[in-house]
């Protein structure tokens, strides 16, 4: 079975994992627990995720001319993304700083460097839009270039899936774009209603308590399987990247297969490196009753 060719344009950044009890007041100081270096961004996220479950995925972004640059570059490699349309740009890279309590919850703090830098898109980035099936964006990189990008390819019939992360207001030429829209509880409350009535899909992730699915004709909730959860970083990422690996005429196969991925990914530590294989996927929706 052909799997969907994926375009993600977003963004790419290393992040700087602290493991600590518990989340710091405002003005604390919090001994942690371990500390890592991870490639991560919601943009490559994505990428390597719909990769791993088979999609063919190509990456527009951007990555600085520092240290950490060869290393996000490589982590895309590894997962079989076509890495041809990273650019290389002058200064840093992205990076994130992440704190992980014991409850697997987490809290982010994104410096997007390069990413910032990720202005306009090339002949070459447009053409491999054009040619895909899926387009998927998330708001890490300039909000113009996010709208450049969804409009090339609503021209091209390529299906548009935005995650609006970090959320911001979304001006009407997204909008018109969008065909798919991947939100959890607080950006949809933070977006508000009209905005998630002008989308045809919308997806709201529930984290344990699954997804909710919505068309102009139907409303539907989708249960998550249950896992044994230990840190939820890059789970929303692994959801959306496998959710436009699937996307086609069955949404709601797509949305198990997703889900089944996101709660996967919350049985690793990290982001891209907690992304299931296809294979770990199957053997979890076969196995949920």
């Amino acid at each position: 079975m052909r799997r969907n060719r994926v375009v993600v344009v977003g963004s790419t950044n290393m992040d700087l994992v602290a493991s600590v009890p518990r989340p710091p007041a405002p003005g604390e100081t919090v001994l942690g627990t371990a500390f890592t270096t991870t490639p991560g961004g919601k943009g490559a996220n994505q990428a390597i995720a719909a990769a791993k479950a088979g999609a063919d995925v190509v990456f527009v972004g951007a990555v600085g001319d520092d240290t950490f640059a060869l290393d996000l570059r490589q982590a895309l490699v590894d997962a079989e993304v076509d890495t041809e349309n990273l650019r290389e740009v002058p200064g840093p890279s992205g990076v994130a700083a992440i704190t992980v309590d014991a409850d697997g919850g987490n809290a982010i703090v994104v410096v997007p460097g390069a990413n910032a830098q990720l202005t306009t898109l090339t002949d070459a980035d447009l053409q491999a839009i054009a040619d895909a099936d899926v387009l998927l964006c998330q708001l890490e990189i300039p909000l113009d270039t996010v709208v450049a990008a969804a409009r090339h390819a609503a021209a091209h019939d390529t299906v548009v899936m935005l995650n609006p992360s970090p959320v911001r207001p979304l001006p009407d030429a997204l909008l018109a774009a969008v065909d798919v829209l991947v939100v959890n509880q607080t950006e949809a409350w933070q977006l508000g209603r009209d905005v998630l009535a002008a989308v045809p899909h919308v997806v709201t992730t529930l984290g344990a308590d699954g997804v909710r699915y919505r068309t102009h004709q139907l409303l539907q909730s989708i249960p998550s399987p249950t896992v044994d959860a230990v840190d939820t970083t890059g789970a929303g990422d692994a959801f959306a990247g496998v959710l436009a690996c699937e996307w086609g005429a069955e949404p709601l196969a797509a949305l198990i297969f997703a889900g089944a991925a996101g709660a996967l990914a919350t049985t690793r530590r990290g982001a891209s490196v907690s992304s299931p294989t296809r294979a770990e996927i199957d053997a979890l929706v076969t196995a949920w009753p």
